[in-house]
């Protein structure tokens, strides 16, 4: 018998609606706050949102690796830099979504990824790192790694 406390590892549609959703509110409280960071309308935004998130699963991954000793250097504050990047080609990609300038996406990203750090336990779920396992004869009680939220924009 083995139990895990937590959520199961389900993934799936409704946890990346959620992602997404708070990738929206992140863009969209953005706007409000920083002067170089616009959209035109909720379908920009809609756009905005697929292609941040499809960058995210795919280059961010690639230009991490490639920067890995800059990021290892600035304890890992470097993976804003590279989420900044990723904000300002969706800014110079997707027309009707301005980003002024290299600040205006950082701290865009930089919004962003709070917004993820706040509502990390809303898409993920409560989570334990003990794991009991009902095979072992004295049923210790060992320390499982939980896994690692990746910040993404």
């Amino acid at each position: 018998m083995e139990w895990v406390m937590g959520k199961e590892e389900s993934g799936g549609f409704v946890e990346t609606m959620k992602r997404a959703a708070i990738s929206a509110l992140g863009v969209l409280v953005g706007s409000y706050l920083i002067d170089g960071i616009q959209y035109d309308d909720s379908a920009t935004l809609l756009f905005v949102v697929l292609l941040l998130g499809l960058f995210s699963a795919i280059l961010k991954p690639l230009l991490i690796f490639l920067a890995l000793p800059f990021v290892l250097l600035t304890f890992g504050i470097g993976i804003l830099f590279i989420n900044a990047l990723l904000y300002l080609l969706v800014g110079n990609l997707i027309e009707g979504f301005e980003v002024a300038s290299f600040g205006a996406a950082f701290w865009g990203a930089l919004i962003i990824t709070f917004f993820n750090l706040l509502f990390s336990s809303w898409v993920n779920g409560p989570r334990s790192r003990f794991k009991v396992d009902g095979r072992k004869s004295a049923r210790k009680h060992r320390r499982v790694k939980a896994r690692d939220d990746v910040i993404d924009i």
